[in-house]
């Protein structure tokens, strides 16, 4: 027998120790723990603002009744446990649920005002052979695991099921160990064991002696139950109970009465969920006090109990209230308010929570989650917050069985628990960014909670009865719905947030951004004023965004830096200068500039155009660049390009060599190898609405006319030469914009947009329609030799 990977052994220098009583926990079996000691609950509360690491270790008897025990109180062997959930209970104890990773020696223990903590030493399982011998021990032990099971052990049914089929003797030790009843010397024996044989041994010695003592128990019992009335039976099992655990040396002290069954009784539970609550509290209250299902239950039961039952008086929405706080904390988005408004005005009306779940759409930073807030104010509910990006596990919303070690209710039931309302205002945020895996597809796990049809019986694993989710106003968030699963968009009304102008910007800049940068930065109170220039500085050359996200980081920087310098002088005196920051300061504060229109620093050239792109995180420019060479007549596509674009590029080469003869130059030669490339080419590129720019690029280079550099072009492109409507009008427009381009020619079926744009952007821009591609090319291309 050897260690395995002893060398890879960890060592943690300070971790906090719990001392137990009459306990020893297992690597890898974890039931809940009430935790009273006051000491204890301040190492464990320790634990949890650090990485939740601690070591459970048990209290040697004849420390029992001392309340804190020192270093040589504990047994030198304990259990590395990494903490998962701690709960309040109402006698200010905490019950934790935690997950055993490894033994650990301890090796040197010191006392501090927040408990043990111990430098330990982690111990390896050793290597084993299986023997004759030892699979013989291991069939003795399961023979006598079932019998204490028939002879009235409380085991949950999946720890037997476990055990019945683990092939894994070291653990099956540890578990078995940990769910029936055993000395806590035999216990602490079996955990410090260093040798699979030795561990076996002495843990089948204390089940036969186990087995023994439950066969006497069941003889008295036959022996007597038939003459004994009610009362005196219950006597007689009060009493035997007692005998037994003496003769265990263990006590087992039922969980004090809290006022559970208060808090159950008035929680006002339909009747169908309070029958199978009142059948589980009566097995809680029959069960043993530290077995493991009895933790189960009671975590259960304080579940449902926590949770808001009972129908709530929903305050009456105010659309004139609801209307200013919209307006007060968010600037434009004229048709947002008022979609959100006509929301509300038809719950007023109806007094339901109807129709269509509202889901925000729009580029990062837009306000999609700070105007969930306002909404929340405006109609006088709680406002909750479930952030599902990255979520893979459909347990996190449906939650876990209970059955399960550490199972949870899904962040569903988790947020109606922390709001303690039925009816609050819920934001999913980043929709999007839910994705699936082998265990399971959360998007579809949300389809009954956001089906207004469905939800009014909500089904949880962990709850295992309905809850009525009908009352809660759901809002979803999303970059883009491009990702969101068919069946859930449609269950979805989806609002559009659009980007922001550069006029809109200035105006959220001095009326919410610049005010809020002051309070933070600790400038209030003093004379502070940031120039209309300087924020136009810092919008065009330190940030190229739809929404004003980046805008407030930079203007934070600049509090800061202004914080320092003003920090670093006489305050008093400081604090009655006057500080203005112009256009020219801004170089200054946040260094050299970041952005550069990239188009201004082009000239007019042959085979090199600029389009325009739309993505989740809003409107940006893109180089396409065209040039021929002598080869077998392929097309090579570089950049980093998508299956559609790809495609697009094609139909595009297709268009124009078809067409060459009608637009006035010769075709190629088909020994000619062209290369389209668009720049950034780290940076992925989908979408066919390059298709009319790069057929643009093609002509200018086979017909040597160069293009405008100022003007962008986007649409896709047909064989025959039609240029088809595109989306993400309003976000290319601004980032042309933004890119200093001076005109922009769209498709002529996208002429219905131009009205969405802000007044001051389209008067700032010349916008070209076209139809077809000879549209494009008479408005982009210039005389050959220019």
């Amino acid at each position: 027998m050897g260690i395995a990977d002893s060398d890879k052994m960890r060592s943690i220098d300070s971790v906090p120790v719990i001392a137990l009583r009459d306990t020893v926990v297992f690597p890898k079996v974890g039931v809940p723990i009430a935790i009273r000691r006051k000491v204890s609950v301040a190492a464990l509360r320790e634990s949890i603002r650090r990485d939740r690491l601690l070591v459970f270790v048990a209290q040697r008897r004849e420390t029992a009744d001392v309340p804190e025990p020192e270093k040589d109180g504990i047994y030198s062997v304990g259990t590395l446990v990494q903490v998962r959930d701690a709960q309040s209970q109402p006698d200010e104890s905490l019950r934790v649920t935690f997950e055993g990773i490894a033994r650990v020696r301890i090796l040197s223990v010191s006392d501090s005002d927040r408990g043990l903590r111990a430098k330990v030493r982690e111990l390896p399982i050793p290597v084993f052979e299986r023997t004759e011998r030892l699979e013989a021990r291991v069939y003795g032990i399961v023979n006598l695991f079932r019998r204490i099971v028939g002879l009235g052990g409380n085991v949950p049914f999946d720890v037997m099921m476990t055990v019945m089929s683990l092939n894994d003797p070291w653990h099956l030790g540890d578990l078995v160990a940990s769910h029936i009843d055993l000395r806590l010397e035999d216990r602490q024996a079996i955990l410090e064991s260093e040798d699979i044989q030795d561990k076996l041994d002495i843990l089948y010695r204390s089940m036969d002696r186990q087995v023994r003592l439950l066969q006497m128990a069941s003889r008295l019992q036959a022996e007597t139950g038939k003459e004994l009335d009610k009362m005196q039976r219950e006597m007689f099992l009060r009493e035997h109970l007692h005998s037994i655990e003496r003769e265990l040396e263990e006590i087992g002290a039922r969980p004090e009465d809290d006022g559970l069954a208060e808090r159950l009784e008035g929680a006002g539970m339909p009747e169908a969920v309070w029958a199978k609550v009142r059948k589980e509290y009566g097995r809680l209250k029959q069960g043993h006090a530290v077995g493991p299902e009895s933790g189960y239950l009671r975590a259960w039961l304080d579940c449902l109990a926590d949770l808001p039952w009972k129908t709530e008086a929903v305050p009456d929405i105010d659309l004139r209230k609801a209307r200013a706080i919209l307006d007060s904390e968010h600037f434009g988005m004229a048709k947002v308010k008022e979609r959100i408004l006509e929301h509300l005005a038809v719950m007023k009306l109806t007094g339901k929570n109807r129709g269509p779940i509202l889901c925000f759409v729009g580029p990062p930073g837009t306000g999609k989650t700070s105007i969930g807030r306002s909404i929340a104010e405006a109609v006088g509910r709680k406002f909750h917050r479930i952030s599902l990006g990255g979520v893979r596990d459909e347990a996190e919303i449906r939650g876990h069985r209970r059955t399960y070690v550490g199972a949870l209710p899904g962040r569903i039931i988790q947020g109606i628990q922390a709001v303690g309302s039925r009816s609050p205002v819920f934001m999913l945020d980043e929709l999007d960014k839910v994705g699936s895996d082998w265990r399971g597809d959360p998007a579809s796990a949300l389809l009954e909670a956001l089906d207004p049809e469905q939800n009014g019986t909500f089904s949880d694993h962990y709850l295992e009865v309905p809850f009525d989710l009908s009352e809660v106003m759901f809002i979803a968030t999303a970059n883009t719905v491009d990702s969101v699963p068919p069946a859930l968009r449609d269950r979805l009304e989806v609002i559009e947030f659009p980007g922001y102008a550069e006029e809109d910007k200035v105006r959220i800049a001095v009326r919410y951004l610049i005010p809020k940068v002051i309070a933070n930065c600790g400038l209030k109170g003093r004379r502070i004023r940031f120039g209309i220039g300087a924020v136009r500085k810092v919008i065009r050359s330190y940030t190229m965004e739809a929404g004003v996200r980046s805008l407030e980081r930079e203007l934070t920087a600049i509090g800061r830096k202004l914080a320092r310098r003003l920090a670093d002088r006489n305050p008093n005196r400081s604090a009655s200068q006057a500080v203005s920051i112009g256009e020219g300061d801004v170089v200054g504060y946040l260094g050299p500039e970041k952005i550069t229109p990239s188009v201004m620093e082009l000239d007019d050239a042959v085979g090199r155009v600029t389009g325009l792109a739309w993505t989740g995180t809003g409107g940006d420019i893109l180089r396409i660049e065209a040039s021929a060479m002598p080869g077998k007549g392929q097309l090579q596509l570089t950049g980093h390009l998508g299956e559609v674009m790809k495609e697009s590029a094609q139909a595009a080469l297709t268009c124009v060599r078809s067409s060459a003869r009608s637009l006035g130059f010769a075709p190629p030669d088909k020994d000619t190898d062209i290369h389209l490339h668009v720049p950034a080419g780290a940076i992925p590129k989908d979408g066919p609405s390059a298709g009319a720019a790069m057929a643009t690029a093609l002509v200018s280079l086979f017909s040597g006319r160069p293009i405008r550099r100022k003007f962008g072009v986007t649409g896709e492109i047909t064989l025959r030469g039609d240029v088809l409507e595109v989306g993400g009008i309003r976000e290319k427009v601004l980032a042309a914009r933004r890119s200093g381009l001076k005109a922009v020619v769209l498709p002529e079926a996208n002429a219905k947009d131009l009205s969405e744009l802000p007044i001051p952007v389209r008067r700032g821009m010349k916008f070209i329609l076209a139809k077809r591609l000879e549209d494009v090319l008479k408005a982009v291309l210039m005389p050959k030799g220019r």
